[in-house]
């Protein structure tokens, strides 16, 4: 039997990265005790009140068809809530609503990828990028992003990886799995490489509302003179603790939009109007849920700090923004796939192997901040132990 080429690109690149995940689960299905570090969870339920909007929405009568665009109601809300944020008028015409951050940024690609031509992606980067990529056609190219410039993306190095065949700059911030976040100066520079080659900038903003201990957010789209060719995607997922809705976004220009339309049919023609009328009640209030949930994390990823920084060689890097921290592991190895599958077996703790996110990332965890502090201080102390005891 003849298969589409796209599977033999999409090899390996789905649940094939979540192997550690997967030990996880299956170590707990046995009865084991798991102390579960791997996934970027909310560490709330959603909140009462929005779910109780999308139940009076089915209720009411709201579970018909709706259109490829978006609920009429969202996209006013999200027209308001872009335009208060970037200080200028942001129209309706320039958002198509898709099921959560990662079918936004597909039909992104899709709309402006093709066979042969590149994608400059900071690496390491979410588990989920290079499918993402390689699904469109496009090839990634990755660009290491350098723990002396805090993990973000530089416009220098991105520069000398651009070839007549790249078509866009794929940028994340605030940055799974670093947490990093880009500056005002760092998107200018980025953007202005981007002008000069005329190539795309597409930006996954998912985690916007989530930064830590006050740190500024700016979007890609800050710059009116660069509107043209930046595309964001969102969702609720992170910001509404949310993830199970599926509810998400893409903001770009009105001729994108025009042209990304039939593409989003045609995956899927119109999400379910009670989850846009649960977002746009989301996204009329505060983002209270979100900035709470970024102080916990912050003060987890302060925790972590104290007590893994410096015990047997091991180094913690603290996130300016997210859900995550990273421990780097070289001093004990050189292969995070084995340490990660020791440490679960050894002690319980589950973490992410960097490798996951890209080679260069090899040498280093990814640690959830979702956990109660009580758990993630248990987790630093067994993983603290079990470093000593590569380290003897």
């Amino acid at each position: 039997m003849h298969y589409a080429p796209i599977t033999k690109r999409l090899a390996g690149l789905g649940s094939d990265k979540w192997a550690l995940h997967a030990a996880a689960q299956t170590r707990r299905a046995q009865g084991k005790e798991v102390i579960n570090l791997t996934i970027g969870e909310p560490d709330l339920p959603t909140p009462p009140e929005l779910i109780e909007t999308a139940a009076r929405a089915m209720h009411g009568g709201r579970t018909g068809y709706s259109n490829g665009r978006g609920e009429t109601d969202l996209l006013r809300v999200l027209s308001d809530t872009y335009s208060a944020k970037l200080n200028r008028y942001i129209s309706h015409d320039r958002f198509l609503c898709l099921p959560g951050t990662q079918t936004s940024l597909y039909l992104a690609f899709m709309t402006v990828c093709e066979p042969g031509c590149e994608v400059i992606v900071g690496d390491p980067m979410y588990a989920s990028y290079e499918a993402l990529i390689r699904a469109a056609g496009a090839t990634p190219v990755p660009v290491a992003l350098r723990p002396e410039a805090g993990f973000r993306l530089q416009a220098q190095d991105v520069a000398r990886h651009v070839t007549p065949a790249t078509r866009a700059i794929f940028l994340n911030t605030p940055h799974n799995p670093t947490g990093a976040v880009l500056t005002p100066e760092d998107l200018r520079a980025l953007c202005d490489l981007a002008a000069r080659h005329d190539l795309w900038v597409i930006s996954d903003e998912v985690y916007q509302d989530l930064t830590h201990d006050g740190v500024p957010f700016t979007s890609a789209l800050a710059d009116p003179a660069q509107e043209e060719r930046v595309v964001i995607a969102a969702s609720i997922s992170k910001s509404h603790a949310a993830p199970g809705f599926r509810s998400g976004w893409l903001c770009a220009s009105e001729d994108f939009c025009h042209r990304a339309l039939p593409v989003s049919e045609t995956m899927l023609f119109g999400s379910q109007p009670f989850i846009a009328d649960m977002t746009a009640q989301a996204l009329r209030e505060p983002p209270t849920v979100a900035q709470a949930m970024a102080a916990r994390m912050a003060r987890r990823a302060r925790l972590i700090h104290d007590r893994l920084d410096g015990v047997a060689g091991l180094r913690v890097h603290r996130p300016q923004a997210g859900m995550f921290a990273l421990l780097d592991i070289r001093a004990l190895s050189a292969n995070s796939q084995r340490f990660a599958l020791a440490l679960l077996d050894a002690t319980g703790v589950a973490v992410m192997p960097g490798a996951s996110f890209g080679q260069a990332l090899e040498g280093w965890l990814r640690i959830a901040l979702n956990a109660p502090d009580e758990l993630t201080a248990e987790a630093c102390a067994r993983i603290a132990g079990f470093a000593r005891q590569e380290a003897a």
